[in-house]
């Protein structure tokens, strides 16, 4: 699948999210300690103009911003601008391996809060979790340390939060959950 076609599956599915969040559920808890549900999609907004070097226009409509963010960054994605080489804190890199690696990913793993914090299906593609645990996994330590560190990459910027134990036998989605700092289990916040 091409990063393009895997960036507008995300999108489509975190959009899905967001667009069943009732409006009273937007101050709900999210398994992201300091963030509500609006948090979340708030910091995928901002995301998404970080790839972009710019900030996304916001409105009080929190689907009207998300949609109008991922419009940019699929134009982006689908034009010259893809392979043009970005500084990153991970290093040069293509703007499209660039959105691959972080917001693209972000879609998956905040899509997986709002589900939580709102009650809708967790459930992560399969391929999507093979993919995110092969990354997360093949880290090395001293990076990952980085990634566990609040304000490593910038201010309020946390990658990872703390490991969180979950069984060896446990699915692998529940396992790439615990890894990245999240709780599968607790439905407590």
């Amino acid at each position: 699948m091409s990063i393009s076609a895997r960036y507008r599956a995300r999108a489509d599915a975190f959009e899905m999210k967001v667009a069943n969040v009732r409006a009273d559920q937007w101050d709900n808890p999210s398994p992201c300690a300091k963030w509500t549900a609006r948090g979340v999609v708030d910091h995928v907004i901002d995301m998404h103009g970080v790839m972009l070097g710019q900030q996304i226009p916001r409105t009080d409509d929190p689907l009207t911003d998300f949609r109008e963010a991922r419009r940019q960054v699929q134009e982006a994605l689908d034009s010259d601008r893809a392979t043009t080489e970005v500084a990153t804190p991970a290093g040069p890199m293509t703007l499209e391996d660039h959105i691959d690696q972080v917001v693209s990913d972000d879609l998956v793993l905040h899509g997986w809060d709002l589900a939580r914090a709102t009650g809708q299906d967790e459930t992560i593609p399969a391929d999507d979790v093979e993919r995110l645990w092969a990354t997360a996994t093949a880290v090395p330590p001293e990076l990952m340390e980085r990634f566990r560190t609040p304000g490593a990459f910038g201010p309020g910027i946390e990658v990872y939060g703390p490991e969180v134990d979950v069984p060896e036998d446990a699915a692998l989605q529940d396992r790439l959950l615990g890894y990245v700092g999240r709780d599968p289990v607790s439905k407590s916040f």
